[in-house]
């Protein structure tokens, strides 16, 4: 597999998702704990996507820069947006009573995190993690 769209709408979804990434990590030859790593970076990434947005989409592929292979997720949703970024990246901050781990535990279980959103225009988030 290269390349997977995965449509986000539900938890079964969310499985969906984790699932492809773990299977895709450990195609690549990911160790167990890389393996975990991304299957629960995706996981959270689809989790704010249907809490958030509704529905969304996971793109899953294997990415090389010339010297190193590893996963790409991007996680495209077009719901709310998020006003304040800096904010939402901050430990403990949550707008769903949760315990504020998502996307800076998502950036930190990573090897590259970018995000972009706006008010009223969705959210992009793209994560990577290389292969060591």
């Amino acid at each position: 597999m290269n390349e997977r769209r995965i449509p986000i709408r539900s938890d079964l979804d969310i499985v969906n998702a984790r699932v492809g990434a773990r299977d895709l990590a450990k195609a690549l030859g990911f160790g167990i704990i890389d393996q975990a790593r991304v299957a629960t970076a995706i996981s959270e990434l689809a989790r704010n996507i249907v809490l958030y947005a509704g529905s969304g989409e996971v793109l899953l592929r294997r990415v090389h820069d010339g010297r190193r292979v590893g996963v790409e997720a991007i996680c495209v949703d077009q719901g709310p947006g998020i006003p304040n970024i800096e904010l939402a990246m901050q430990n403990g901050y949550s707008t769903s009573n949760g315990l504020g781990m998502g996307l800076p535990g998502t950036k930190r279980l990573m090897d590259e995190f970018e995000i972009e959103s706006a008010p009223g225009q969705g959210t992009r988030v793209t994560i990577r993690k290389w292969l060591r």
